[in-house]
């Protein structure tokens, strides 16, 4: 079975109505031979932050060293985004495994009227995920309710009821009690941990094994004291009987502070975490589309709340800042109560209303009357696509202005798309290349075959709206071009793999085509055919703007694989750097701390010691120095020293990294990187190894920008040989083009590795020539650095590469 049958399968499945009641979902359990388990489960319920707050208690489990799976929904792009196993979304193959095992049993349950809904087919993609992943912990976001949810087939170890307000009352009951008796139950047998007050506290204290209270007074179990807003972060302070934690959280808001404290002690209740773990853990438990800020200038903010309470939260947080006007982007489903809505919201100068592409959005031109009749908004302007209200906003808005998009998750993941979407450029250079290109796209085989006889040397591949596809695919066809698109059969609201393949001239004249489609359809023209151009300017200031810039290592350490313990004393090593810059260095990259397998750890104040002397000396040599570190407390006394450059193994896991680097406006090398201590041996299973690193290196790209950097600032490492195979490494090598779609500066790290026993160098002294060969296909593929042990001979190799690009640059 190939992924696109699987995942239509599984979304053909949302023909079937949400039901109330678990036994549907047990007896899908019984099949896939997961209704018992070992694993403990975290069951988190309420009405607003369950998301968030299920994404804290995985983050902190994590954080403390236990393996976890997290199931939550809805996805923004990609249905495995609701099943993930220590961060990482469930594989195709897994889906495909799965779907194979089950659509015998759907077909059964057929003449009884029984099969199970997608949520059920989800919730049980989630168990067997788990289940042979073997997690410790397995935290699950309830869907509706609590009683009758299908997460409620297992029985939870802990479980937590973030908050109760009206909703779903159609399901769960017309009254705030009933609403919180259904959502209690899932406590019934277990601990429950509960931010939630009044009658719905009272209901959920007669009926859960056992109450934590988590709440802003002294009386609570756990108390919580939000100090407000820290640039990017919410401080927070958090108290129990023999426990205290002041951390700040990547989600911003005073209802994220409560959720802060039922995460820490559902956490609490269910693992052995510290103190620490718990710190560490919220500060590091991102999650998109809450109260998310994706730029500055002006503020322009995701939030996906979609009802009056989560509204009125986005409104107190929205006053934490300082903006002159405010421009709203809102669309919302139809079954939620609008005007309560607009009411909580802040009043706009102007709001544009906007429709997901999803059956059950409400239109446009509905949202704008409610709006009117509310008098939210000075001005309000109907617009139709999310996409197109988003590029209406920002262009009236100005640098002091603020830009919220909100009213569902739906908008905000069509929104999210103008910073995450990757546009991946690709050189056909035979049909059989061309077959595996469109294949990795899910494009089913016959039309790969079919499409790949037509290709030409431009070839772009991105994500788009099945709508939207079908738009850029037509106009595209009618210009001469050749496409391709996945056979997956998404949703409206969801994304669809489209190649295109053609002349530079086609993706010009498709630029102009899709100029008259709207803002958001011209904004995607522009960029595929600046991205089928391939061509960029750099002008940052730093080397690699003229070609491939050469990073000499220097390990200050006893036991790095190759050169540990050459260069222990600050002379030792400072001769060696200026031997690396007599040899052509552009960078000198200190590191304090291997990285090779079995390494120990070394503590901030020894890392310190072995580096700073080191950068002190060597700050003012004719070669910018980087310090290779994953301590943010080492960044930024490397930094003081005068470095210019911070080299993150970790991928900035110390949630400090990234806003160090943005404090001290230097650029920061994010590497993909699995497990934190790094660990270059492990295992890891990858569907395609290149589309996978460049999506989880997409998302820690995020990260520092969101923290001030620009992507000029933003170096990304694909880890050659960090969890990856050598098969794997030398894919990531060959393929290096694909990275280019982060629209940042790409370095590659390959000196004298392991993967090189591929080509029969099975010791680190026998892989100078493979190094030096592997450096001159980087600079080919367009690596801005290099970063190696032996400098004079891979500056020859990314020199004759730059010759052979363009001779005439290198002639008198």
């Amino acid at each position: 079975m190939e992924y696109h049958e699987a995942a239509n399968f599984l979304f053909d499945l949302r023909r079937y109505p949400s039901r109330t009641g678990v036994e549907p979902t047990r007896r899908l359990l019984e099949h896939v031979g997961v209704a018992d388990t070992d694993i403990d489960i975290v069951q988190v319920g309420g009405s607003n932050g369950k998301g968030s707050t299920a994404r804290m208690v995985e983050s902190v489990l994590r954080e403390a060293g236990y393996d976890v799976g997290l199931y939550t929904s809805p996805h923004l792009d990609d249905l495995r985004e609701r099943v993930r196993v220590d961060g990482r979304p469930v594989s195709k193959q897994a889906v495909c495994d799965y779907v194979e095992d089950i659509k015998p049993y759907v077909r059964t349950e057929m003449p009884d009227g029984a099969p199970p809904t997608f949520f059920e087919a989800m919730t049980g993609l989630a168990a067997r995920t788990f289940e042979r992943a073997g997690v410790d912990i397995a935290v699950l976001e309830v869907g509706i309710g609590g009683e009758h949810d299908a997460t409620s087939a297992f029985a939870p170890d802990a479980a937590a009821v973030t908050n109760v307000t009206f909703e779903h009352s159609d399901l769960l009951g017309d009254t705030i009690a009933e609403i919180a008796r259904d959502k209690a139950a899932i406590g019934a047998d277990a601990p429950l941990v509960t931010a939630a007050e009044g009658e719905a506290l009272s209901v959920i204290e007669d009926i859960a094994a056992s109450t934590e209270r988590v709440g802003t007074d002294a009386s609570a179990d756990v108390a919580v004291r939000d100090r407000g807003r820290d640039d990017i972060e919410q401080a927070v302070v958090l108290d129990g009987d023999d426990w205290h934690v002041e951390t700040a959280l990547p989600l911003l808001g005073a209802h994220q502070a409560r959720n802060a404290g039922v995460a820490a002690a559902l956490a609490r209740t269910v693992g052995n975490v510290s103190t620490a773990d718990i710190e560490r853990g919220l500060r590091n438990a991102h999650w998109p589309g809450r109260f998310e800020v994706m730029n500055r200038e002006p503020l322009v903010v995701l939030d996906g709340a979609h009802n009056p309470g989560s509204c009125a939260g986005v409104a107190a947080t929205l006053s934490t800042f300082a903006y002159d006007d405010l421009h709203l982007v809102f669309g919302a489903m139809c079954d939620k109560d609008h005007r309560g809505m607009v009411e909580a919201l802040p009043d706009a100068t102007v709001a544009y209303t906007c429709r997901p592409d999803i059956q059950r959005a409400e239109t446009a031109d509905s949202l704008a009357a409610v709006f009117e009749a509310v008098g939210g908004a000075a001005a309000v302007e109907p617009v139709g696509a999310v996409e197109d209200a988003v590029e209406r906003a920002l262009a009236a808005a100005g640098s002091d202005d603020a830009v919220i998009v909100c009213g569902s998750l739906f908008a905000v993941a069509a929104a999210r798309r103008r910073w995450t979407r990757h546009y991946v450029p690709t050189r056909m250079v035979d049909r059989g290349a061309a077959v595996e290109t469109l294949r990795r796209a899910d494009v089913p085989a016959a039309e790969a075959a079919r499409t790949a006889g037509n290709s030409v040397s431009q070839t772009v591949t991105t994500r788009l709206r099945p709508a939207v596809a079908e738009t850029v695919v037509s106009e595209f066809r009618r210009l001469g071009g050749s496409c391709a698109v996945s056979g997956v059969d998404a949703g409206d609201n969801d994304l669809t793999e489209v190649v295109l393949s053609g002349t530079l001239d086609q993706f010009e004249r498709l630029e102009g085509a899709l100029s008259d489609h709207g803002a958001g359809i011209a904004r995607l023209g522009a960029a595929l055919r600046s991205t089928a151009d391939g061509e960029s300017e750099g002008n940052s200031g730093y080397p690699w703007d003229d070609g491939t810039a050469v990073m000499g290592i220097l390990n200050v350490t006893p036991d790095s694989f190759h050169d540990g313990g050459r260069y222990d004393t600050t002379a030792d090593a400072v001769e060696q750097a200026e031997r690396l810059v007599d040899a052509g260095a552009d960078i000198i990259d200190v590191g304090g701390e291997s990285t090779r397998p079995g390494a120990e750890p070394v503590p901030v104040d020894a890392e310190k010691r072995r580096v700073i002397p080191v950068v002190e000396s060597i700050a003012d040599s004719d070669a910018l120095v980087s310090v290779d570190t994953r301590k943010a407390a080492v960044a930024r006394a490397a930094l003081d020293a005068g470095a210019d450059i911070l080299n993150d193994v970790s991928g900035l896991e110390d949630p400090d990294m990234r806003l160090v680097a943005a404090d001290y406006d230097v650029p920061v090398v994010v590497m993909h990187s699995i497990h934190t201590p790094v660990d270059p041996a492990a295992d890891i299973e990858y569907d395609d190894v290149v589309a996978d690193t460049v999506a989880a290196l997409s998302e820690r790209v995020l990260l520092a920008e969101k923290a001030g950097l620009d992507r000029e600032q933003i170096i990304i490492d694909p880890g050659l040989g960090f969890g990856k195979s050598p098969a794997e490494s030398f894919e990531l090598l060959g393929r290096l083009k694909a990275f280019t779609a982060l629209g940042c500066p790409v370095l590659v790290g390959h000196s004298r590795k392991s993967m090189f026993g591929l080509v029969d160098r099975d010791s680190a002294d026998e892989r100078l020539s493979a190094t030096v060969a592997a450096s001159a296909l980087a600079a080919e593929r367009g690596a801005d650095i290099v970063r190696v042990h032996d400098v004079a001979e891979n500056v020859a190799a990314v020199k004759t590469a730059a010759a052979a690009s363009d001779p005439e640059a290198f002639t008198e």
